[in-house]
């Protein structure tokens, strides 16, 4: 579905003719909380109907109409229901913690309406798309069917991504906590934001004291900094481990290549098919971002022009979905098997059964070194050889790691630190797809470090296209829930996966390069190495620069439409 179509749909709030609104109703729980919510529902409509319910974090009553209308419009009742402590409901806002039980509370007084048919079908993004996950750990009998988009999961998407602490949400906490709707004032004021992050970068002050340095107290984020591993306290957050075996209702993910948030999005994909292999989960994946996934895509992103064919309407196939599921209806023509992806620069949507087959051919790639420099080389070096890094973790003078792919197409990169693998230019066009992953071997003089790697195509005319980054701590690599330490001089094998997922149609000639790298800037906690809590480290505990050797038996590896061995 073209921009066009898109713009024309236009959203408007309902009008007490046509429709019965309820926009204070309150949901006393069984356990002493009350949420509050916005029913819509068609008048004149005499049978019971399936619920389309929103659960939503942004509070604002005109949002929640229109939402709610757009649901009764399409033959629903439409259901837009507060966070705990937003809107109406009196109690204290706590991010995260009670929507496995809210939610499900929630969906208990849907179905005790006489307006309903018993069943409920969830949607939307971010806070959203992790509500419904939320509510899946119970799994509630009424819950029919999901469709997260760009689904947050706490702990590992957020505050931190594998493990590393990062700074881009730090105001989030008091952008949804100081009232009962949003501080739009305080989420906007990026000069404070930046300010604190470059004051905390430089007085090398512990990541702990960047509230004190910004000079409001952050309690949530204090609570959050408390648990470093991905332990009990955000396990019992969303389904964990044996809990995804149980949830068997139809789900429908949509994520964004460039989505901040994907690796948390797909999570739950691949846990689903982990502990329930017949699970009916489909995905939609395309050249989006956090937002643009939730409407559907933009026709440039981030200065990217892209394919006019990956942009959909997210809102539109949702609604398909939930009539497909609720009502008998026709399941959406894009979902052709379970996985739904739009290859960059080829101006068109594949289909496969699973993201390990996005494409056919699974090669590896080895970070060589060689007299003419360094490689990525589809053939193991015939000898383990060593390449030196040197990281002054006390410097303030540079910035390590450049992942962020803001622009996406860049003319040139930075190149005053981190290893660059490149390899040679493809001898035709050849599409590559999946995630970024692979297998780091290094010896290093510390107990722990943080890893960036960033996956570019290099086109004909020396553009840098940034196709994946992954960043993670070597220390949890093996499980996020514990921490287990580097043994200094000893070799050690640091496992990834989780970054992001790709596809991209690569051009006659032009090459991949790999920029390896540690992480070292105003956006996230450094990791000192000393092997202390890294909230806790400062830049005392740097000591002696970090010296890396990496392995030349370090791989990645990635999904190609041919066999790239004969491609050279």
């Amino acid at each position: 579905m073209g921009m066009k179509t898109f713009a024309q749909q236009k959203l408007t709030l309902p009008d007490t003719t046509n429709y019965i609104i309820n926009d204070s109703v309150m949901i006393k729980t069984k356990y002493g909380i009350t949420l509050s919510a916005v029913v819509v529902r068609k008048k004149g409509v005499q049978q019971k109907l399936p619920a389309a319910l929103f659960y939503f974090i942004y509070s604002n009553t005109d949002k929640s109409l229109i939402e709610a209308k757009y649901a009764a419009d399409h033959g629903y009742v439409g259901i837009v229901a507060d966070v705990r402590g937003k809107r109406l409901s009196p109690d204290r806002p706590e991010p995260y913690e009670h929507e496995a039980q809210d939610v499900n509370a929630v969906i208990d007084w849907i179905v005790s309406q006489p307006w309903s048919n018993g069943s409920v079908g969830m949607y939307g993004g971010s806070y959203s798309g992790f509500a419904q996950w939320a509510a899946a750990k119970y799994l509630h009998p009424a819950l029919k069917t999901i469709v997260p988009y760009v689904a947050a999961i706490p702990g590992l998407g957020l505050p931190m991504e594998n493990n590393v602490f990062l700074a881009a949400n730090y105001q989030w906490a008091f952008y949804i906590t100081n009232n009962k709707y949003t501080d739009d004032a305080v989420n906007n004021d990026n000069a404070r934001w930046r300010r604190m992050r470059n004051n905390w970068w430089e007085s090398g002050a512990a990541y702990n004291k960047i509230d004190s340095i910004d000079g409001t107290p952050n309690p949530l984020l204090q609570k959050w900094l408390s648990h470093p591993d991905y332990d009990a306290y955000w396990q019992s957050m969303v389904p964990y481990s044996n809990d995804f075996k149980h949830i068997n209702i139809p789900v429908l993910s949509i994520t964004g290549y460039y989505d901040d948030g994907q690796v948390s999005a797909l999570e739950y994909l691949r846990e689903h098919y982990k502990y329930n292999p017949s699970a009916e989960h489909y995905l939609i994946i395309g050249p989006y971002d956090h937002f643009g996934s939730q409407i559907g895509g933009v026709a440039r992103l981030r200065d990217y022009q892209v394919d006019s064919i990956a942009l959909i309407n997210t809102r539109e196939i949702t609604f398909q979905w939930l009539d497909y599921i609720l009502k008998g209806g026709k399941k959406p023509a894009l979902l052709k098997d379970k996985i739904n992806y739009e290859v960059m620069g080829a101006n068109k949507w594949k289909h496969a059964v699973s993201l390990a087959k996005m494409e056919d051919y699974h090669i590896r790639f080895y970070l060589d070194s060689t007299a003419n420099g360094m490689r990525l080389s589809e053939q193991k070096p015939a000898k383990e050889v060593f390449m030196h890094q040197q990281v002054d973790l006390a410097d303030r003078t540079t910035f390590y790691n450049d992942y962020y792919p803001d622009p996406i197409i860049k003319k040139e990169i930075d190149r005053s630190n981190g290893l660059f693998f490149i390899t040679k230019p493809f001898n035709q066009a050849i599409s590559v797809a999946g995630a970024l992953e692979g297998q780091l071997k290094a010896i290093i003089n510390k107990k722990d470090m943080d890893i960036g790697l960033v996956l570019y195509e290099v086109t004909t005319s020396g553009e840098y296209f940034q196709l994946s980054y992954y960043l993670g701590r070597a220390s949890y690599a093996h499980d996020m829930s514990k921490r287990k330490l580097l043994k200094p001089g000893k070799l050690e094998t640091i496992p990834f996966y989780r970054s992001r997922v790709f596809s991209r149609q690569l051009k006659k000639g032009s090459r991949l390069l790999l920029v390896l790298n540690i992480d070292k800037n105003p956006f996230a906690q450094i990791n000192y190495g000393t092997g202390k809590d890294v909230s806790k480290e400062t830049v005392k505990d740097a000591g002696g620069p970090l010296k890396i050797k990496w392995s030349t038996e370090s791989f990645i590896e990635l999904g190609f439409s041919e066999d790239v061995k004969i491609l050279f």
